[in-house]
Order: structure tokens, then sequence, then C-alpha cells
């Protein structure tokens, strides 16, 4: 229980964080005659993995979208090479965020989270749950949340082996402690 507090308590932590300074300097930006675009528009609410890049760190996904994916071929050359490039942006993300294996691990998952929906994304199963599930929204919205939560582990971590600890912790359901050195 405790792990779960910690690792949720963190998601908002670095949310609030992001999103408070970019507010800030979008507030003062005002104060001065300049207009800054919203950086954040309340990503947590997002239901799927792609409508949250859209809503986290926008100016970051708009500049990873138009410096890295499209010179890469966007989506352009197939479903392969679209899925391919997602990886790759979303890794070298994770790198641009820092050179520990933690934050690689973060972007590459993120990357394989963007495939995913992507595979997700007008497949039968997709259209099925959609018409026929009425807790999809939800559902999806937690599925999301969860994914993202779990990411920030890595995050966070000041190596691979304290996150897979934290994950431990977080499925163990037992009542050991979470302390992040």
């Amino acid at each position: 229980f405790t792990a779960w507090i910690a690792v949720v308590s963190y998601s908002i932590q670095i949310y609030c964080d992001f999103a408070g300074y970019s507010n800030m300097a979008i507030g003062i930006s005002l104060m001065l005659g300049l207009h800054i675009e919203e950086n954040f528009n309340f990503p947590y609410l997002a239901r799927n993995i792609s409508d949250f890049w859209r809503r986290w760190h926008i100016t970051l996904t708009e500049w990873i979208r138009d410096y890295l994916y499209i010179p890469l071929g966007g989506s352009r050359n197939g479903k392969q090479r679209k899925y391919l490039n997602l990886l790759i942006v979303m890794t070298l993300c994770g790198l641009w965020h820092g050179s520990a294996w933690t934050f690689i691990l973060w972007g590459f998952i993120h990357g394989i989270l963007l495939v995913i929906n992507h595979c997700w994304k007008g497949s039968t199963w997709q259209s099925h749950f959609t018409h026929y599930t009425k807790f999809y929204p939800f559902a999806s919205w937690v599925l999301t949340f969860l994914s993202v939560t779990l990411c920030w582990i890595l995050f966070r971590s000041n190596n691979i082996g304290q996150a897979m600890s934290i994950l431990v912790k977080l499925f163990s359901f037992n009542n050991a402690g979470l302390v992040w050195l």
C-alpha cells in the first residue's frame, strides 16, 4: 500500500512540478505582454498514451514530432517503419531527459506503449470494446494512468535495480515500505 501511495504521489508531484513552472512562465510572460502556448492540458485525463503525449509537455512533444519523428519518415513508409520511428524517438526522448539507463528505458517503454496504442486503434478488439462495453472510457483512462504512473518509477529511480525493487513491492502486496534514496 505504501509503495502505491508513493508512486501515485510521485505522479502528482511531477505533474505539479512540470505544469507549475510552465504556468509560472505563461503568467510572467503575460505580465510582459508576451503570449506562450499552454504546455500541459490535463494529461492525466487522457484515455490512451497518444492522447497523454498530446497533453503532456506539449512543446516537447511537438519538437519531438517536428524534428525527430517527421525527419525519420514519420508514418509515411508503412506501419513497421512507423512503429520503429516511434520507438526511436521515444528512446531519444528518454535520453534527452538523462543519460541513465532508467531514462532510456522509460522512453523505450513509452515507445512500446505508443506502438501498442497504434496497433489497437482500428482493430476489431478495439471496436468490440468500444461498442459493447459501457465502461470502456473509464477502463481506458485507468489503464493509461496506470501505465504512465508505472513508467514514472523508472524516471524517478536511481537505477534499474531500484525500479525493479519498487515494482516488486507494488505487486507483492505485503506490508513492506518504500524508500527512494
